[in-house]
């Protein structure tokens, strides 16, 4: 079984708490709200390379009402680093989550699933369908662009040492000219989110630049995620595209429309891979999903 210890508290809006998984690797979570809320909890699930920072103001947000919880995947944040790259796979990203869930001592949550948190969170209604209270989709679905795919795959593959976080937002803007943010603030909350200050005094990316190696091993290849999608359809759905996004094609998403009718299906404008989710769209949407469950 997993143990649990409780790290100290830096930010009265959060618990800082880690984990021991099956396999022996420490994981990190922020777990925010009161726990003995009546709310339905949340968990929300980052990207490739993301981790819990990306939902801080989400999480602040809801944690008036109810529990949120947002884990660093294994490889990412403050997680360690596997020392095996072959499980940098959603088996074993699933199998983390699968017990994370008992330490935090939640048997019901709403995922909300970023790109591949929105992966696994469709993995989820196959291999835990009893803890899905319901899925929020973030700029994806069960077609992946292998366009939109490839240019992120060749950034994160190498580490890229930054000076300063001037140089690192820059080198975002330059090395992914498909990310569309809608202010200046935003490409910056993007950088310190994505880079950490090493033992070098340089900036480098917060994630172990190996966990891109199993996608590499594939050749790329992405999985056919409809029989997943599928899978959701007893559970109440919200879904986010970006409307300049090219992970996600609007033919797909309208495709996801048309099999899941009873979904919310809201488009974000002058947006692109992947919304924030503070985006007034996202803000209004996702609480009106959340008061019905």
């Amino acid at each position: 079984m997993p143990s649990c210890r409780r790290c100290s508290v830096t930010d009265a809006a959060y618990r800082e708490r880690r984990f021991t998984a099956q396999d022996g690797l420490g994981l990190y979570f922020r777990d925010y709200g009161d726990p003995d809320s009546a709310a339905t909890p949340v968990l929300c699930l980052g990207g490739l390379t993301r981790n819990a920072k990306d939902f801080d103001a989400l999480a602040r947000r809801l944690a008036a009402e109810r529990r949120v919880l947002c884990l660093d995947l294994r490889g990412r944040g403050r997680s360690d680093y596997d020392p095996n790259w072959r499980n940098y796979r959603p088996a074993s990203y699933l199998n983390d989550i699968a017990h994370l869930l008992p330490v935090a001592g939640v048997h019901r949550v709403v995922v909300v699933g970023t790109s591949l948190g929105g992966v696994l969170a469709m993995a989820m209604g196959a291999t835990m369908p009893s803890a899905l209270a319901g899925v929020v989709l973030n700029d994806i679905g069960p077609e992946i662009e292998r366009g939109g795919l490839e240019p992120i795959l060749s950034y994160i593959r190498v580490d890229r040492p930054q000076p300063d976080w001037e140089s690192a937002v820059r080198t975002i803007r330059t090395h992914l000219p498909d990310l569309v943010y809608q202010d200046a603030a935003m490409f910056e909350a993007m950088a310190r989110n994505t880079f950490r200050e090493g033992k070098d005094g340089l900036l480098h990316f917060d994630w172990d630049v190996n966990i891109v190696k199993p996608t590499l091993a594939d050749g790329g290849a992405t999985a056919d995620l409809w029989p997943f999608f599928r899978g959701l359809r007893p559970v109440p759905m919200l879904a986010f595209r970006g409307d300049a996004s090219r992970l996600l094609t609007a033919d797909c998403f309208a495709r996801m429309g048309r099999e899941r009718p009873d979904a919310r299906m809201v488009t974000v404008p002058r947006t692109g891979h992947a919304p924030t989710l503070d985006e007034p769209e996202c803000v209004a949407a996702l609480d009106a999903f959340l008061r019905e469950l």
